[in-house]
């Protein structure tokens, strides 16, 4: 695949000394990048700065005011996990308009795969509250722009090891997105039960797929190379976005499961052999990943894949 990496310094801007979420994260996938010979085999991408509407697309406007207010009186603490410091906000925006870029960059046959090496991730910030490190719901932001442009069916894959609560709220009444996650249960934050399913006209397209602390490499590529590939074709959507969350990886210090570098790679192997099945602009997102070495190895695997398929 022709694959887009979107990467800027400005990323590295937001950040908090000993906090998990912290710029270290990025700077080890670039420097492993570096090292596999990657960055020259991908198109690089500038990400743009997006606009108060767009973010708007799945935030009230009061709320991206709220953090524009709060970063620029110096920033703090927005709940007992999530800061934001004086240029988090435009950080924030940028991370919202990567995700823009790409799919703008997708949708016109530029590339083929777009990965988004980003932060602050997103999927679990809703319309109103910034929450799990997350202040803008970058891959929702990113649905709403697709719906926006005329589409009307978009399958996300949400397999960070948190569920994504906020990306599961933005469309847990509509049909026109199928939100899909994997992810440990019960675990922070408390959602993504099998049960929930969507209500009304979007009863049906919210699946998710509750595991047990423990599980590993079987486990997922039994749904990575079954289930979803399944749900995708009958779905028969026009755009895959991935919530890419390596903190299922088994070193990882924040949870519980025991995937393996390996099996981060048949998870991606998947859902890249269906997106060029179905002929799917794809496009991944950065969400959790916290321990540097395994997060560096399993996004470098992840853009190999993308570069083989």
């Amino acid at each position: 695949m022709k694959t887009g990496l979107i990467y800027d310094d400005i990323y590295l801007e937001h950040n908090e000394r000993g906090h998990p979420e912290n710029k270290d994260r990025l700077i080890s996938i670039v420097q492993e990048l570096e090292e596999r010979g990657l960055l020259r085999h991908l198109i690089k991408i500038k990400p743009r700065r997006a606009s108060v509407e767009e973010v708007s697309l799945n935030h009230s406007i009061s709320y991206i005011q709220e953090i524009h207010d709060f970063c620029l009186a110096g920033g703090g603490y927005l709940d007992p996990d999530t800061y934001a410091y004086g240029m988090s906000y435009e950080v924030a925006l940028h991370a919202v308009g990567a995700v823009l870029e790409g799919i703008d960059k997708l949708l016109s046959k530029e590339v083929e795969a777009v990965f988004c090496a980003i932060r602050p991730p997103g999927h679990h910030a809703e319309r109103s509250k910034a929450m799990g490190f997350c202040l803008f719901n970058n891959i929702a932001v990113g649905a709403h722009y697709l719906l926006k442009k005329g589409l009307d069916r978009v399958f996300i894959i949400d397999f960070d090891a948190h569920h994504g609560n906020g990306t599961q709220r933005s469309f847990y009444e509509e049909d026109r997105v199928f939100y899909f996650s994997t992810h440990e249960y019960p675990f922070y934050p408390g959602t993504g039960s099998a049960e929930e399913k969507g209500v009304g006209k979007g009863y049906g397209y919210t699946y998710n797929v509750p595991l047990s602390a423990g599980a590993g490499d079987k486990e997922y590529e039994d749904i990575y190379t079954n289930l979803v590939p399944r749900l995708i074709y009958e779905y028969s959507p026009q755009f895959l976005l991935v919530s890419a969350g390596y903190d299922i990886h088994r070193d990882d210090p924040l949870t519980f499961l025991n995937v393996t570098t390996e099996g981060i790679g048949k998870i991606v192997e998947s859902i890249l052999r269906e997106a060029k099945k179905l002929s799917l602009p794809v496009l991944f997102a950065l969400e959790g990943g916290y321990n540097l070495r395994a997060l560096a190895q399993s996004v470098a695997l992840t853009i190999e894949k993308m570069l083989e398929v």
